[in-house]
C-alpha cells in the first residue's frame, strides 16, 4: 500500500510539472517564443520544490531517447545530399571549428575534457526555434535561411558522434583507454545499427505487408512504440547511450516506407517524455547561482554569441557568399540549442563538469535560446546597420572585379537566378536578348555566367548597390526572389533608380502579393494562384476519366 501511496505521489508531482509546463509554454508562445523556454522555467520553479526530482530526471532520460528518435524519423541523407557538398562543408567546419575554438578558450578553467565537452555543447544551435522563425518569416528560401539549414542539417547528422565524444569523456583515463573505449563504442554502435538494419528493411517490413498487419492501426501504434523504446533499451544494455540507440534507429527508419506512419505515432509520447526531459533540465538550472553570478552569465552568452557568428560568418565568406548574407547566418546560429541539452545531460551524468561551470553552461543555453528568435527575427537587419556603421557595402568587393560592366547600361535584368530566373534567361536568350543577372548564391551566379550572363554579386536589397549596376536605363526588370520581404525591399529601390522600367515580380505567397505590387512592381505573378490553377486544369482533365476513376476506386 505505502509503494502505490509512491506511484500515486510520483504521478502527482507530474501532473503538476505538466501542468505549470503547458501554462508556461503557452505564454512563451505568446511572447513569440518557443514553448521550450516555458518547460525550462517550469522546471526551475518547480524543482526546488519537487520531493522526487530523481525519478522525473529518469522518466526523462526516456524523453532525450524519444526526442532523438524522432529527430532521427526527420533526418535525411537524401536531403542533405541534394544540398551539395558545400553546404555540408559549411556546416562540418561549423561544428570542427566552434568546438576547437571554445575547447582553447575553456582549457584555461579546468581539464582538456571539461573543455572538450563544453566545446561540444556550445558547438550546437537551435534547429526548433531556428526553422519555425524562418519558416514564419518566409526566409527559409533566403542565402542566410538556406545557409542555416544546411548547418543546421550537418548538426542534427553530427549528434551521434558528439554523443559518442561525451560518452568517452565521462570514462576518462589514459588516451589508450580512451582509444580502446571509442573502438568498443563504434562497434557496438556498428553492430546494433546492423540489427536495426536486419529488423526495419527486412523483418519488419515482410511481416507487416504479408500478413495484412499495416492495416490495423492499433498493431502499428504498438510497433511504433516498441521500435522507439525498444531501441533505447537495446543501446542502454549493450552499454551505449539509449539517446544514441534511438537516433540510429530513428535514422534507419527515415528512409524506409513506414517512416511517416512512425512518425505519427510516436508523436503523441514524444510530447510527453521530451516536456519532462525539458523540465528535468529545468530542475537542473540555478537562479540562486545566477543571481550570484549575473554579470558572468552575461559575459560569457556576449561571448558566445560574438564568437560563434564570428566563425560562421568566416566560414561563408571562404565559400564566397556576400557578406551581409554571411553575417545573417552567423546571428542566426549564434546561440546554443536543445540538442546541447541532451550532450550537457550525459556530461551532468559522467561528472566531467564542475558544478559551477555546469550551472554557468545551463544559464547561458537557457538566455541563449530565450534571444534566439529575435536574433533570427532581426539577423538581415543587424547585418546591414553593421556593415552601414562601419560605411562597407556588402559585396562591392565582387562589384571591383565587374568595374567593367558597372556604368553600362543594359535594358533587362534578371534579380534571383533560380529555377524561376533560369527560365526566364532561356526565353530571353532564345529570342536574342542577354539579361544582366543579380545574384548573391556563388554556385547560382556560375551557372548564370555559364550561359553567357553578365552577373553582378551584389545585395539587390540595399539602394546604393542598385545605384552601381547600371539599372537606370533598364526597360524590363523581373524579381524571382521568393523571400517576399527582400523582393519588396527590391522592387522599390529598382522603382527609385528606373523609374520608367516595367517590373514583373514573383510572389512566393499570395499574401504578398499586394505588397508588391504597391512597392512598385507592375504585373505580379502570384505562385499559389498558378499553382491552384494548374490543379484546377489537372482535374478538369481528370475529370474526363471520372467513370473509370470511380470504377477503379471500387475495384
Amino acid at each position: 500500500m505505502e509503494h502505490s501511496m509512491d506511484v500515486w505521489f510520483l504521478i502527482m508531482e507530474m501532473v503538476l510539472l505538466l501542468g505549470l509546463a503547458f501554462v508556461l509554454g503557452a505564454v512563451a508562445q505568446r511572447f513569440n517564443q518557443n514553448a521550450i523556454i516555458g518547460y525550462l522555467l517550469a522546471g526551475a520553479i518547480l524543482g526546488p520544490i519537487m520531493f522526487n526530482r530523481q525519478a522525473v530526471q529518469d522518466i526523462a532520460e526516456l524523453g532525450v531517447a524519444l526526442l532523438l528518435f524522432s529527430i532521427g524519423l526527420e533526418f535525411s541523407f537524401s536531403r542533405l545530399k541534394r544540398m551539395g557538398l558545400r553546404a555540408f562543408l559549411i556546416g562540418l567546419l561549423q561544428i570542427l571549428i566552434t568546438l576547437g575554438v571554445f575547447t582553447l578558450i575553456f582549457t584555461t578553467r579546468g581539464p582538456f575534457s571539461q573543455a572538450l565537452a563544453i566545446g561540444a555543447i556550445i558547438a550546437l544551435s537551435s534547429t526548433a526555434i531556428i526553422l519555425r522563425v524562418l519558416s514564419d518569416r518566409a526566409e527559409i528560401d533566403s542565402i542566410h535561411g538556406r545557409n542555416a539549414l544546411a548547418i543546421l542539417l550537418t548538426q542534427d547528422a553530427a549528434v551521434v558522434p558528439l554523443v559518442i565524444l561525451v560518452t568517452l569523456l565521462g570514462h576518462g583515463g589514459k588516451p589508450l583507454d580512451v582509444t580502446l573505449q571509442m573502438i568498443k563504442t563504434l562497434g557496438a554502435a556498428g553492430g546494433l545499427a546492423a540489427v536495426f538494419y536486419l529488423l526495419f528493411y527486412i523483418l519488419i517490413p515482410k511481416v507487416l505487408t504479408t500478413s495484412r498487419l499495416f492495416a490495423n492501426r492499433d498493431l502499428v501504434v504498438l510497433l511504433a512504440i516498441f521500435t522507439a523504446i525498444g531501441s533505447a533499451w537495446a543501446a542502454h544494455a549493450i552499454g551505449l547511450s539509449p539517446a544514441l540507440g534511438a537516433f540510429i534507429a530513428g535514422m534507419l527508419l527515415a528512409e524506409s516506407q513506414f517512416a511517416t506512419q512512425f512518425r505519427a505515432d510516436v508523436g503523441t509520447l514524444r510530447t510527453l517524455f521530451v516536456t519532462l526531459f525539458f523540465t528535468s533540465i529545468g530542475m537542473l538550472a540555478n537562479p540562486a547561482w545566477f543571481l550570484s553570478n549575473w554579470y558572468l552569465a552575461l559575459f560569457w552568452l556576449a561571448v558566445v554569441f560574438v564568437v560563434k557568428a564570428l566563425i560562421i560568418f568566416i566560414i561563408c565568406l571562404v565559400f564566397r557568399f556576400d557578406r551581409l548574407s554571411s553575417l545573417a547566418t552567423g546571428i542566426t546560429l549564434a546561440q546554443i540549442g536543445e540538442f546541447s541539452f541532451v550532450l550537457a545531460a550525459e556530461v551532468n551524468q559522467s561528472g566531467v563538469l564542475s558544478k559551477d561551470l555546469f550551472d554557468l553552461i545551463v544559464t547561458v543555453t537557457i538566455l541563449s535560446m530565450f534571444l534566439a528568435p529575435y536574433m533570427a527575427t532581426y539577423a538581415a537587419v543587424l547585418s546591414n546597420r553593421f556593415f552601414k556603421r562601419i560605411k562597407l557595402v556588402p559585396g562591392r568587393e565582387n562589384q571591383e572585379e565587374e568595374n567593367d560592366l558597372i556604368h553600362e547600361a543594359k535594358p533587362f535584368f534578371i534579380i534571383g537566378f533560380g529555377p524561376a530566373g533560369q527560365r526566364v534567361a532561356d526565353v530571353l536568350l532564345a529570342k536574342g536578348h542577354y539579361p544582366a543577372v543579380i545574384e548573391l548564391s556563388p554556385r547560382t551566379a556560375e551557372l548564370a555566367r555559364n550561359k553567357g550572363l553578365d552577373v553582378f554579386m551584389v545585395d539587390a536589397t540595399l539602394n546604393e548597390n542598385i545605384d552601381h549596376i547600371g539599372i537606370k536605363g533598364a526597360c524590363l526588370v523581373i524579381v524571382t526572389v521568393p523571400d517576399p520581404r527582400a523582393a519588396k525591399n527590391i522592387i522599390g529601390n529598382v522603382r527609385l533608380y528606373a523609374p520608367k522600367a516595367m517590373i514583373i515580380a514573383r510572389s512566393r505567397y499570395h499574401i504578398a502579393t499586394d505588397s508588391l505590387k504597391e512597392a512598385g512592381a507592375d504585373a505580379v505573378i502570384d505562385e499559389e494562384n498558378s499553382i491552384g490553377d494548374e490543379l484546377a486544369r489537372a482535374v478538369t482533365e481528370v475529370s474526363l476519366f471520372g467513370d473509370q476513376i470511380a470504377i477503379d476506386t471500387k475495384a
